[in-house]
């Protein structure tokens, strides 16, 4: 049974030592993978018809439809260069079964890994940060099966492009188990590729970044988001480095458009609240503007005690 690493009472500005920061992730990590586990057990019963789903767009695109392996000639009844799908080996089709399953159940079990995220890094953040964690699983989700469709939908281009050098009289044997597992990379680098814009809107919300920094570095990123889609991007074909780019580089205009209109609203609202925005930990404005100060009240006069000795004050009896 695992420990809870919150069984103990909570520090209101959510410090904890190493070991139970340790505990926390490993709880976390555990939650996550048991989510994909379950998923793909679930997947593995639709493991067919999920197969099908993956193989058809590039089938469609780049099939060889109506030729027997034995009369390829390396051109297909399209009147095009055409490639078969081929499984090799024994095993070959159960560990395609595996990968089928592995990379239905990343995708599904989306909301779970990334709430689990979420949670691990809230308790560090401060009140007002931790109410943008239902923004972060809303919207990230949707982001990262957009990436994961996209790079389904983008595939059987660059496959139509990539078969189309294959030299005359060659053919064109695509093995199974290669095309799964460049397809589980495409999705899942398309998927994260797509959270960019969601980080920087974040750390905007958060005070981290302002609109105007991220602006700032439009060349900059336009830059890095395109090499970084030429080397992530496993097909390595240009038509796959810009299918990523592109996106991705809207995507990023999108979330400056939204961080420099926060910053326009939280402008306003502290012209109007000094005090709007401020963390737990930092102190609101004083008001050091000298005030007059009330004329003292008249203290009361003692007089003389009675016979045995009690003073009295303002001719009532002191109580005791």
């Amino acid at each position: 049974m695992l420990k809870s690493a919150r069984k103990k009472e909570k520090d209101p500005e959510g410090r904890m030592p190493l070991a139970e920061h340790l505990r926390e992730l490993r709880n976390r990590l555990l939650k996550s993978v048991l989510a994909i586990c379950v998923v793909t057990i679930v997947a593995m019963f639709f493991y067919m018809d999920i197969a099908k789903f993956l193989m058809q767009p590039v089938l469609d695109a780049v099939g060889c439809d109506g030729v027997s392996l034995s009369d390829l000639s390396g051109k297909g009844s399209k009147g095009h260069d055409c490639a078969y799908f081929t499984v090799n080996g024994l095993l070959s089709p159960f560990t395609i079964m595996l990968k089928v399953s592995f990379t239905t159940g990343l995708v599904v079990a989306t909301p779970i890994w990334l709430y689990q995220l979420w949670a691990f890094l809230a308790p560090g953040l401060h009140r007002n940060e931790k109410k943008y964690g239902l923004f972060f699983v809303g919207l990230g989700v949707p982001l990262f099966v957009a990436g994961a469709y996209f790079a389904y939908l983008i595939l059987p281009t660059s496959a139509k492009v990539l078969i189309g050098f294959t030299p005359e009289g060659a053919n064109n044997l695509l093995p199974l188990d290669d095309f799964l597992d460049l397809l589980a990379r495409m999705i899942v680098v398309f998927g994260l590729a797509f959270e960019l814009p969601l980080l920087l809107i974040l750390l905007n919300f958060t005070g981290v970044l302002s609109g105007r920094r991220m602006l700032g570095w439009w060349r900059a990123m336009i830059m890095g988001i395109t090499v970084f889609g030429a080397i992530a991007t496993p097909s390595t074909d240009p038509i796959g480095m810009f299918a990523l780019a592109g996106p991705v580089v809207v995507l990023y205009f999108g979330a400056v458009g939204v961080s420099l209109a926060n910053d326009r609203r939280r402008a306003r609202r502290r012209a109007a609240d000094p005090d709007f925005g401020l963390s737990d930990d930092e102190a609101s404005a004083l008001d050091l503007t000298p005030e007059a100060v009330a004329a003292p009240s008249a203290r009361p006069e003692l007089t003389d005690g009675d016979d045995s000795g009690t003073p009295r004050r303002n001719g009532y009896d002191d109580v005791t």
